[in-house]
């Protein structure tokens, strides 16, 4: 060891400590005294608002300011007001006005006559003592004491008039025949939003109105929340919003009130906004997606503003949208609102089926999977197509989605990374209907697996079907109809349509079908809204909005997409898809016929589809009847069969056999016909003519239900 070695060395300190689990359930921390007292000062009731909230605090700065502006004004109508008040006083005590309508009450009026023009003539006298007394008074004081007394006691007496005109309920003289405007004077008078909410019957005449935020400035109008009395409810405030706007000497459209929800609300807490004049009177604004390069499908599509020029978006991934309104209120521009965030995304694919045969739609060509515009049966039969090709793409996502692991698909719902993984192809895929009610209208028979129905009713059936599956897929579907009729759109469709927006309809009934039953009841009703407001609508959104997700509806101005900013969009659209390659279908002129690979088949196929059908493909019992009539069933054949002949050489029941013929066109007439015996009868069969044309438009694929040509 080296004498460096046998040095002493400072050690390290030595830590004194214990351990400490942190699993174990640690002891509360005493509260601070600085947060009780601040937890005492947010909920106590004695201290003001405007203590509390920063922005209550600057309202009351404002108001504040705006009183002591106000306040010379204010106070020289109040000396005003006690002028009137006094002059009024002094010429009913002048004139003996009380004792002169005792007088006539008693009908003694002839006897204390004299009595009243005595008194009378000695107040006049009294009067003017009383101002040449005054008159001296204030000569005197300004020659000995100067201006400045004079100034004082007129200060005074401006006080005393000023108290005795204040604006007090219940104050004689006060109150004029004829009452003066009242639009808004509440934000000054509370007295006069109580009064205004018993004018409309929704409190009581001994009841109030609590205040729970004081009305401040929002936008262009006043916002208050008030509470009602106890059992009064805010959805009848909600139903009643006409009455309550009538009060209030506004316009319905631009009062809103809503029931606050939530740990904030219940269910007698109303907010109301006021504009200061109609809020859609100004010129609509254009979409802010003309300024974006891309969007996200996944986030909801800016769809317009509402009355507080709050920017409204509208969610449409996983949920559907329903536009409905009479011609010529801006549906198709609403439709094509929400087509346009879905466009800018390179990852959606688009399915356009355009039934008003315009060019409004055009653009989407460029961008569009499947397109077509136009109102002709075939376009109809081309819609099922794609309906049915939806319908088994659901099917297969489906399928595909139980093969996935938790982390990739955690739940049967396609997530965003999910719909942009080319491997996976599943995604975000939007069918827009405009004009939708023509198919759903459309009479062209089909056949599907053996039961016969109209194009219309499989058209409402698939659509339904897509509604209540295909969201959770990935299918955004939405439709756009003039018709919003029960008769029209099937009501099981209906029901499942999540968002709804309704511009301007004919009647209340009309606006239910839209937005769904009983919303008029709730004070949403479109019918209501002014033919001059183009583009505004009350929209019922599924999610989440900036008005709230407690909303249940609200009214909202669309922006402003015409056909140059429409088309800038589609090419943009184009040029993202060309950047990601996922251009595909009629985009990508890759056209293919949909009917060739879908499992209907047209009975009228008709408008040049080519569907011509093999004789052994006849629709039941016509193969029967052409094997056993043969060459009878020539121009030269027989004329007429009876009903019995076909029922026993064919085995079938007439009743059936009758039905069966009814649907093809072919109707029973009654001819007579001559037994082995001799014997001339008259019995019910068919015209072989008829059954000819039958076979004929069955083979050529045009109508079956037709009528007959009996010549």
């Amino acid at each position: 060891m080296t004498e460096q070695d046998a040095l002493p060395v400072k050690a390290d300190p030595v830590l004194d400590g214990e351990l400490v689990d942190d699993t174990l359930p640690q002891p509360r921390p005493r509260e601070p005294q600085r947060s009780r007292f601040a937890l005492w000062w947010r909920h106590s009731p004695r201290i003001p608002l405007w203590l509390k909230s920063k922005p209550q605090a600057i309202q009351a700065g404002k108001d504040a300011v705006v009183w002591v502006l106000r306040s010379p004004w204010r106070y020289l109508g109040a000396v005003v007001r006690g002028l009137v008040v006094g002059a009024r006083w002094w010429r009913g005590w002048v004139t003996v006005r009380d004792y002169r309508t005792a007088a006539e009450e008693s009908e003694k009026l002839a006897d204390k006559f004299t009595e009243i023009r005595a008194l009378t003539l000695f107040r006049w006298k009294m009067t003017g003592v009383v101002l040449a007394v005054v008159a001296v008074a204030a000569a005197l004081v300004g020659l000995v004491y100067g201006s400045d007394p004079l100034w004082i006691g007129g200060a005074l007496a401006s006080v005393a008039l000023a108290i005795l005109g204040r604006r007090k309920d219940g104050s004689p003289g006060r109150k004029p025949a004829l009452a003066g405007p009242r639009t808004l004077t509440w934000t000054m008078d509370p007295q006069v939003l109580v009064d205004a909410f018993r004018d409309a019957k929704l409190i009581g005449k001994d009841e109030t109105l609590r205040l729970v935020e004081r009305a401040t400035r929002v936008g262009d109008g006043w916002a208050i929340t008030v509470d009602l009395p106890a059992t009064r409810k805010a959805a009848d405030v909600v139903k009643n919003r006409d009455a309550l706007a009538s009060a209030l000497a506004v316009d319905e459209v631009q009062l809103i009130v809503e029931r606050v929800r939530g740990n904030g609300g219940h269910a007698g807490r109303v907010s109301m906004w006021v504009a200061d004049e109609d809020p859609y009177t100004s010129p609509p604004l254009r979409t802010p997606l003309l300024g974006v390069a891309r969007w996200d499908a996944w986030r909801p599509v800016p769809f317009g503003r509402d009355a507080r020029d709050r920017r409204i978006d509208l969610p449409l991934v996983w949920t559907s949208l329903l536009v409905g309104a009479i011609p010529r209120q801006g549906k198709t521009f609403a439709a094509r609102l929400a087509a346009a965030g879905l466009i800018l995304d390179a990852w959606v694919r688009l399915y356009v089926a355009d039934f008003k045969a315009g060019k409004d739609w055009d653009a989407a060509g460029q961008v569009a999977h499947r397109f077509m515009s136009g109102d002709e049966p075939e376009h109809v039969l081309a819609l099922v197509g794609w309906l049915v090709e939806l319908v088994e793409e659901v099917q297969g996502r489906f399928r595909r989605m139980r093969e996935l692991d938790d982390v990739t698909c955690p739940e049967s719902k396609v997530t965003p990374q999910m719909s942009r993984d080319s491997a996976l192809n599943m995604p975000v895929t939007a069918i827009f209907i405009d004009e939708v009610q023509v198919p759903l209208e459309d009479r062209t028979p089909v056949e599907v697996q053996g039961k016969k129905l109209t194009a219309g009713e499989y058209v409402g059936e698939l659509l339904t079907w897509l509604a209540k599956k295909g969201p959770a897929a990935g299918i955004v579907l939405v439709l756009a109809t003039q018709r919003p009729d029960s008769k029209t759109i099937p009501s099981g469709l209906r029901a499942v349509l999540g968002s709804r927006f309704a511009l301007r309809v004919m009647d209340w009934r009309d606006s239910n079908i839209v937005l769904g039953e009983q919303m008029n009841t709730r004070g949403f009703d479109s019918s209501r809204l002014l033919p001059s407001h183009k583009g505004v609508g009350i929209l019922r959104p599924d999610g989440d909005t900036a008005a709230g997700a407690d909303v249940v509806a609200m009214t909202v101005r669309t922006y402003y997409m015409p056909n140059e900013d429409w088309q800038t969009i589609c090419q943009q659209g184009r040029a993202l898809r060309e950047a990601a390659r996922t251009l595909s279908g009629h985009a990508a002129g890759q056209e293919t016929p949909v009917l060739d690979r879908v499992d209907v088949r047209a009975i009228g196929a008709g408008g040049g589809l080519g569907a011509v059908r093999p004789a052994d493909e006849l629709p039941e019992p016509l193969p029967a009847i052409v094997e056993y009539l043969g060459d009878d069933l020539e121009p030269d054949g027989r004329v007429f069969v009876p009903t019995a002949e076909f029922a026993e050489a064919l085995g079938v029941e007439p009743r059936t056999f009758a039905q069966q013929m009814g649907e093809l066109g072919c109707r029973p007439t009654r001819d007579r016909v001559t037994s082995e015996e001799g014997k001339t009868r008259q019995v019910r069969g068919y015209l072989t003519a008829e059954i000819r044309s039958a076979i004929d438009r069955a083979r050529r694929g045009g109508e079956a239900a037709d009528e007959p040509d009996r010549s």
